[in-house]
């Protein structure tokens, strides 16, 4: 890296990959910053920088030396498993720094010596306590995903919907299905569930009595009367559960039913009314929110209909470092991959990443925020009312 660019960074000051270090002299102090940049999007430490007024300090020859074998020991014996890390020594208005590059971890989760295990919270780091943040961060190694867990209180032959399901492998794989064995036996080759129970993934696609079986997720629907969430009244409110697709259907039909029909400018005064948004808007997000967000945490989509614009609330972040712009380029990365391979059969999703580009298409005016730090995809689609 050139002295300029590291310049350019200090003056921006520390951020969630950037950390900055006057000195370090304790290895497992360095080690956890280390497994929190590991465990969240990689990073630099430049050592020399006062980390309150980020003044360049500079370093000694002697801590160089030093610094190396301190660094490789926290690397290597102090983070587990270990981590590979790169130094670079760049000289800046005649003082020596260490740039220290922390790559994202291919084996998350990663932890100190003492089992603790760290992630980047903004500036700062702080440690994993939650059980449900520590599945999430199996999930993004690979080692465990959400749609897969097993729901123990479930029974395939109580809670499935077994004409669905019956239905759905006739037209699918021109199969009958004649007894319970039978219906056992596909459930576990579509990995739906084993052992007699089913996982979320066949609950949300096949299952019945969904508000027992699986009440964490669901639809919260509400239509305010004006523009602030604040608002302490509303003109209506639902809590909607089922499965995948009849969340989809009965979100759906809740947002159209709340908006208003005009009648396009070229058009008969007599001629039909066109929705103020496309349907392929609704259909795209909706779809996106169900199929898409994150099964290990427990809270609901929000659907929330104000006077100038609709927003649709999906719980968890965009999946492995997928940005906004990607989205709207019709970039697709899949954290529900059973979902998502059922989904098409069941509603309107073809998984190809295109729907976003048609509904930008003929309504560009909706926004995607991947709002990492409080988890959440929020997706706000502005309303023209009587403007067609």
């Amino acid at each position: 890296m050139e002295a300029k660019e590291i310049l350019d960074i200090i003056g921006r000051g520390e951020s969630s990959t950037v950390q900055f270090k006057e000195n370090t002299y304790n290895e497992l102090s360095i080690a956890q910053e280390m497994v929190a940049f590991s465990n969240t999007e990689g990073g630099l430490i430049i050592i020399g920088v006062d980390d309150k007024t980020w003044e360049i300090k500079g370093l000694t020859k002697e801590d160089i030396n030093r610094l190396n074998n301190l660094l490789i020991n926290a690397a290597e014996q102090q983070v587990k498993p270990p981590i590979y890390i790169t130094t670079e020594n760049i000289t800046i208005e005649n003082k020596l720094v260490m740039v220290v590059k922390v790559p994202k971890g291919t084996a998350i989760p990663y932890k100190d010596k003492d089992g603790a295990i760290w992630v980047k919270n903004g500036a700062n780091k702080r440690r994993v306590t939650s059980n449900e943040e520590l599945a999430r961060l199996l999930q993004t190694s690979g080692y465990l995903y959400a749609e897969e867990r097993i729901i123990e209180h479930s029974s395939i032959t109580e809670d499935l919907d077994k004409i669905k399901f019956a239905t759905f492998v006739r037209e699918q794989y021109n199969e009958e299905i004649s007894d319970n064995r039978d219906i056992e036996k596909h459930i576990n080759n579509l990995r739906l569930g084993k052992d007699g129970k089913l996982n979320i993934a066949g609950a949300l696609l096949f299952g019945k009595n969904l508000k027992k079986l699986l009440p964490q997720f669901y639809i919260t629907a509400i239509w305010f009367w004006e523009n602030k969430i604040t608002d302490t009244s509303y003109r209506s409110s639902d809590n909607i559960y089922g499965t995948i697709d009849e969340l989809y259907k009965k979100g759906f039909d809740f947002i159209v039913s709340k908006l208003d029909k005009v009648q396009p400018k070229d058009r008969n005064f007599n001629s039909i009314g066109e929705l103020e948004i496309p349907e392929i808007v609704i259909t795209e997000i909706l779809v996106n929110a169900l199929v898409h967000r994150d099964y290990f945490i427990n809270d609901s989509i929000k659907i929330f209909v104000f006077e100038n614009r609709i927003e649709i609330i999906s719980p968890g972040a965009l999946p492995n470092n997928l940005t906004e712009e990607q989205v709207k380029k019709g970039i697709r990365r899949t954290r529900n991959n059973i979902i998502a391979s059922f989904a098409p059969y069941l509603m309107e999703y073809r998984g190809a990443g295109s729907g976003i580009l048609r509904a930008l298409k003929v309504y560009p005016d909706f926004d995607i925020k991947n709002e990492k730090e409080n988890e959440r995809v929020v997706v706000i689609i502005n309303r023209h009312r009587n403007t067609i």
